[in-house]
C-alpha cells in the first residue's frame, strides 16, 4: 500500500476520475464495489464528487462530457510540475489539447490531451489536491495502461512529453513495455494483439485493486455491470477487464491486503 500527501513525480499517473451520464448511479455502483465513501460535490464543482477510502482520496465521479449516446469513461491523468509547459510539450510531439490549461479552484491546473495515437489523457499539476492519497491497495488505482496500434509512435510521444524510459518486456506477437521514471515503474504500454477488433480506440486503461477478483467481477455484473474480458491469471495477479452499469470500462487485478 501507499499513501501520500505531497505531489506525484512528473509523469507519474496520479490521478483518475468517471465521466458519467448519471453521477448518482455511478457513485451507488462504486460504493457498492469498491466500498467507497464518496463525498458528493456542490454546484460550485459541477458535481464532481470525490470518492475516499480509509480516509484518503482514490477517485473522482463527475458528469460525462461528449455526446449524450457515448458510454462513461475513465480518464488516467498524469503529473505535470508546470500543466502549460507540459501541454505545449504535448503538442509539440504531435499531440492535440482537447482542453486548454485551466485551474480548478485551489485544487490545482489541468489540461486533456489526446496522444498521436488518439488516446486521451488529463495533466494535473498538484494544488491543494495533489491526487491520489492512497494506492496499490484493494479498492484503489495500482496500474495505468496505454494501449494503442502504434506501439513505438506512441512511445516516442510520452518519451518526448514525459520523459519516460522504457523496460522492454516484448515476446513474439507481444509488444508491451513499463514506463519508467528513474527507474522506477509507473505504467505500462503496448500494443493491441492483432485479434481486437478495429473499432477498439487507443486508451488509457485504468486498474483497480482487489483482494479476490472473480468475487470483485461477480459485484460487478450482480450490479449491472458486463464482462469484458474474463477473470485469468497472469503473473502479476489474476486479471479481468469488466463495466460499470453505464458502460465504463476499467480492470481489475488482484492484490490481498498486505501485499
Amino acid at each position: 500500500m501507499v499513501v501520500r500527501d505531497t505531489p506525484w513525480p512528473e509523469g507519474t499517473p496520479c490521478w483518475v476520475d468517471l465521466g458519467a451520464g448519471d453521477v448518482p448511479k455511478a457513485i451507488a455502483f462504486y460504493a457498492a464495489q469498491f466500498g467507497w465513501d464518496v463525498h458528493q460535490g456542490g454546484p460550485e464543482t459541477g458535481g464532481y464528487s470525490m470518492a475516499m477510502l480509509e480516509g484518503r482520496s482514490v477517485a473522482g465521479i463527475g458528469p460525462k462530457q461528449g455526446p449524450p449516446e457515448a458510454p462513461g469513461a475513465w480518464m488516467t491523468y498524469l503529473a505535470a510540475g508546470d500543466a502549460d509547459a507540459t501541454a505545449a510539450k504535448a503538442k509539440g510531439a504531435g499531440g492535440q489539447l482537447v482542453m486548454d490549461p485551466m485551474d480548478v479552484m485551489d485544487a490545482g491546473r489541468m489540461a486533456i490531451a489526446m496522444d498521436t495515437t488518439g488516446a486521451v489523457f488529463g495533466i494535473w499539476q498538484a494544488g491543494a489536491h495533489t491526487g491520489a492519497g492512497i494506492a496499490n491497495t484493494p479498492g484503489a488505482l495500482t496500474w495505468n495502461e496505454h494501449m494503442s496500434r502504434d506501439f513505438e509512435g506512441a512511445k516516442a510521444f510520452y518519451a518526448a512529453v514525459f520523459g519516460y524510459e522504457y523496460g522492454d518486456m516484448s515476446s513474439e506477437g507481444f509488444s508491451y513495455a513499463t514506463l519508467l521514471l528513474n527507474g522506477h515503474e509507473v505504467g505500462g504500454i503496448g500494443q493491441y494483439p492483432a485479434a481486437v477488433p478495429a473499432s477498439v480506440p487507443a486508451t488509457w486503461t485504468t486498474y483497480f485493486a482487489t483482494a479476490d477478483t472473480d468475487t470483485a467481477v461477480a459485484t460487478a455484473t450482480r450490479n449491472g455491470g458486463s464482462v469484458v474480458r474474463p477473470a485469468e491469471d497472469s503473473p502479476y495477479g489474476r486479471v479481468a477487464t469488466v463495466t460499470d452499469d453505464q458502460g465504463a470500462v476499467f480492470s481489475l487485478i488482484s492484490m490481498p491486503p498486505g501485499e
